[in-house]
Protein backbone atom coordinates (compact mmCIF):
# COMPACT_ATOMS: atom_id res chain seq x y z
CA UNK A 1 0.00 0.00 0.00
CA UNK A 2 1.23 3.54 -0.95
CA UNK A 3 0.47 6.71 1.57
CA UNK A 4 0.73 9.77 0.27
CA UNK A 5 1.00 13.23 1.70
CA UNK A 6 1.51 16.76 0.27
CA UNK A 7 4.59 18.04 2.61
CA UNK A 8 3.74 21.61 1.59
CA UNK A 9 0.48 21.15 3.29
CA UNK A 10 1.01 20.46 7.24
CA UNK A 11 -2.28 19.69 7.89
CA UNK A 12 -1.67 16.31 5.47
CA UNK A 13 0.46 15.04 8.15
CA UNK A 14 -1.76 15.43 10.66
CA UNK A 15 -4.04 12.37 10.34
CA UNK A 16 -1.38 10.11 8.71
CA UNK A 17 -1.37 7.80 11.99
CA UNK A 18 -5.63 7.67 11.34
CA UNK A 19 -4.99 6.45 8.28
CA UNK A 20 -2.19 4.07 9.28
CA UNK A 21 -4.46 2.84 11.70
CA UNK A 22 -7.56 2.19 9.62
CA UNK A 23 -5.32 0.60 6.84
CA UNK A 24 -3.74 -2.12 8.89
CA UNK A 25 -7.33 -2.92 11.06
CA UNK A 26 -9.04 -3.16 7.36
CA UNK A 27 -6.35 -4.21 5.11
CA UNK A 28 -5.07 -7.81 4.18
CA UNK A 29 -2.30 -8.46 6.50
CA UNK A 30 -3.26 -6.32 9.03
CA UNK A 31 -0.23 -5.24 11.32
CA UNK A 32 2.19 -6.73 8.58
CA UNK A 33 0.90 -4.92 6.19
CA UNK A 34 3.51 -3.08 3.66
CA UNK A 35 3.11 0.67 3.42
CA UNK A 36 5.33 3.27 1.74
CA UNK A 37 4.88 6.72 3.19
CA UNK A 38 5.72 9.11 0.19
CA UNK A 39 6.18 12.99 0.47
CA UNK A 40 4.49 13.49 -2.57
CA UNK A 41 5.01 17.40 -4.17
CA UNK A 42 9.05 17.86 -3.68
CA UNK A 43 8.90 19.89 -6.64
CA UNK A 44 7.81 22.46 -4.89
CA UNK A 45 10.35 22.81 -2.12
CA UNK A 46 9.97 26.64 -1.44
CA UNK A 47 6.43 25.74 0.13
CA UNK A 48 8.17 22.69 2.05
CA UNK A 49 5.96 22.48 5.40
CA UNK A 50 7.44 19.10 6.74
CA UNK A 51 10.97 18.30 6.47
CA UNK A 52 12.40 15.28 5.22
CA UNK A 53 13.55 14.71 8.77
CA UNK A 54 9.99 14.74 10.11
CA UNK A 55 8.76 12.24 7.41
CA UNK A 56 11.79 10.00 8.04
CA UNK A 57 11.03 10.20 11.70
CA UNK A 58 7.11 9.53 11.19
CA UNK A 59 7.92 6.49 9.07
CA UNK A 60 10.48 4.48 11.73
CA UNK A 61 7.81 5.47 14.18
CA UNK A 62 5.44 3.43 12.28
CA UNK A 63 7.10 0.98 10.40
CA UNK A 64 6.67 2.34 6.77
CA UNK A 65 9.07 2.43 3.87
CA UNK A 66 9.46 6.24 3.28
CA UNK A 67 10.79 8.14 0.36
CA UNK A 68 9.74 11.96 -1.31
CA UNK A 69 8.35 12.24 -4.98
CA UNK A 70 7.00 14.12 -7.32
CA UNK A 71 4.83 12.74 -9.28
CA UNK A 72 4.61 16.04 -11.79
CA UNK A 73 8.59 15.98 -12.01
CA UNK A 74 8.46 12.47 -12.69
CA UNK A 75 11.03 12.06 -9.15
CA UNK A 76 11.32 8.99 -7.51
CA UNK A 77 7.56 7.73 -8.63
CA UNK A 78 8.79 4.57 -10.12
CA UNK A 79 10.89 4.38 -7.31
CA UNK A 80 7.87 4.59 -4.89
CA UNK A 81 6.25 1.61 -6.48
CA UNK A 82 9.81 -0.65 -6.70
CA UNK A 83 10.70 -0.08 -3.35
CA UNK A 84 7.16 -1.53 -2.07
CA UNK A 85 7.31 -4.44 -4.34
CA UNK A 86 10.57 -5.37 -3.05
CA UNK A 87 9.67 -5.38 0.60
CA UNK A 88 6.59 -7.16 -0.38
CA UNK A 89 8.72 -9.76 -2.13
CA UNK A 90 11.06 -10.34 0.93
CA UNK A 91 8.38 -10.70 3.11
CA UNK A 92 6.90 -13.43 0.67
CA UNK A 93 10.09 -14.93 0.26
CA UNK A 94 10.55 -14.78 4.07
CA UNK A 95 7.28 -16.81 4.69
CA UNK A 96 8.30 -19.12 2.02
CA UNK A 97 11.55 -20.11 3.52
CA UNK A 98 9.63 -20.39 7.14
CA UNK A 99 7.34 -22.86 5.72
CA UNK A 100 9.26 -24.85 4.16
CA UNK A 101 11.64 -25.16 7.38
CA UNK A 102 8.09 -26.66 9.10
CA UNK A 103 7.97 -29.54 6.30
CA UNK A 104 12.01 -29.90 6.20
CA UNK A 105 12.78 -33.24 7.89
Amino acid sequence: MELNYAWHQGDTFDHLTTWIEEARRLGVGGAKLTICFIGNKCDLSDRRAVSYEEGEQFAKQNALLFIEASAKAAHNVNEAFTLTARAMCHKVEDAWVCLMRKFDP
